[in-house]
C-alpha cells in the first residue's frame, strides 16, 4: 500500500473519531468512561506519546544531516524513509495517543476545565494544524517534485531543496508545542483553563 493512501486512511480515522465525539457526545463520552482500564490508558498514551515525539525528533534531526551531506542519494532515501516512518509510525501513535489521552481526561473529569489538561490538548491540536496545514501539502508538492527528478542528473533542483529546507521549520513549528504538552503532562501546573483566559 502506498504511503499516501496509509496516511488518509489514518487521517480519516481520526476525522470520523472527531465527528463521532461531536455528533454522539454521550456515547463517546460513556465509551471512553472506563475506570477499569484507566492504567491501560495511561500506559499506552504516555508510550504513543513519547514515541510519536522522538520518531518526529529523530526524524527533524535526520532530514537536517542529509542535506548537509549534499548527496543527492542520501538526501531522497532519507525523506522517502521518514515519508514513510510518517505514515506507517507517526500516524498510528497519534491516533493511539488522542483515543488514550480522551480516555484519561474523561476519567479525570472536565477536560475544558483541568487547566494544564486543557491547555495541553490545546497544543496538541494546534501541533496537528500545523502538520496538516503545512506538512502534509509540502511533503505532496516534493513527492511531485521527486517523480520528474531525471536519474542522470547528479544534483537535486533548487526547489526541492528549498522544500526539503521548510521542512525543518515546519517540523519544528509542530514539535514546539508538543514539547510545552510533555512538561504540562509532567508537571500538571495548576494553572487556570483557556476558557478562562477570555472571561
Amino acid at each position: 500500500m502506498k504511503t499516501k493512501h496509509v496516511l488518509w486512511i489514518f487521517l480519516a480515522a481520526m476525522a470520523g473519531l472527531v465527528a463521532f465525539a461531536v455528533l454522539f457526545r454521550a456515547e463517546f463520552t460513556a465509551l471512553l468512561n472506563r475506570p477499569d482500564a484507566y492504567r491501560h490508558a495511561l500506559f499506552v498514551h504516555v508510550a504513543a506519546a513519547t514515541m510519536f515525539f522522538a520518531n518526529a525528533v529523530v526524524g527533524m534531526l535526520w532530514e537536517r544531516r542529509s542535506l548537509a551531506s549534499g548527496r543527492k542519494d542520501v538526501i531522497l532515501h532519507t525523506y522517502e524513509t521518514v515519508a514513510w516512518l510518517d505514515a506507517r509510525l507517526s500516524s498510528p501513535l497519534i491516533l493511539l495517543s488522542l483515543v488514550a489521552g480522551l480516555m484519561l481526561s474523561v476519567l479525570m473529569g472536565d477536560l475544558w476545565g483541568i487547566g494544564w489538561l486543557a491547555s495541553g490538548f490545546v497544543l496538541f491540536l494546534l501541533s496537528g494544524l500545523v502538520w496538516v496545514a503545512s506538512d502534509i501539502p509540502t511533503q505532496y508538492r516534493l513527492k511531485r517534485l521527486m517523480a520528474g527528478l531525471d536519474p542522470a542528473d547528479s544534483a537535486l533542483p533548487e526547489e526541492l531543496i528549498r522544500l526539503l529546507r521548510l521542512r525543518w521549520w515546519i517540523s519544528l513549528a509542530g514539535v514546539l508545542p508538543l514539547v510545552v504538552v510533555f512538561a504540562l503532562m509532567v508537571y500538571k501546573p495548576d494553572i487556570p483553563a483557556p476558557a478562562a483566559w477570555f472571561r
